[in-house]
């Protein structure tokens, strides 16, 4: 009888995680896109003045020109050193660009400065006429 029990819940639980998963990410990737992490100062001057005038703030940010696509994304100031930002997937599906990132915070083994800093992340890829989401 347990064997029985133990089966049916596990095909009760097996039929409801594809519902699951599909409410979850309810988007179709079409394909993962190529990009290139920038320096701040390697990105262009009109994104730099955005990113300085958003700096105190988390920010997003979008920028194309000359077939090039450039997305920042800014966790706002930070109170010491040790903080990066990962870019954890940046795809394409029918409808949009997306990208995900993730603020890390400093390592056990990092040396940390009281010192203010600006994480952020700009990303270069080829330019899309899709809107950016950022998950």
């Amino acid at each position: 009888m347990k064997c029985f029990a133990a089966g049916i819940l596990i095909l009760v639980v097996l039929s409801v995680l594809p519902g699951c998963v599909t409410q979850y990410d309810g988007v179709k990737k079409i394909r993962d896109l190529d990009f290139t992490v920038t320096d701040e100062e390697d990105a262009p001057e009109e994104l730099r003045t955005m990113i300085d005038g958003a700096r105190e703030e988390p920010y997003r940010l979008i920028f194309a020109e000359q077939g090039l696509l450039w997305i920042a994304e800014g966790y706002g100031r930070k109170e010491t050193t040790g903080y990066s930002v990962e870019v954890r997937e940046l795809y394409e599906t029918e409808d949009a660009v997306h990208i995900r990132t993730r603020l890390l915070g400093p390592g056990a083994r990092e040396e940390i400065r009281g010192v203010p800093t600006y994480p952020c992340v700009i990303v270069q890829t080829e330019s899309i006429e899709k809107d950016v989401l950022f998950d």
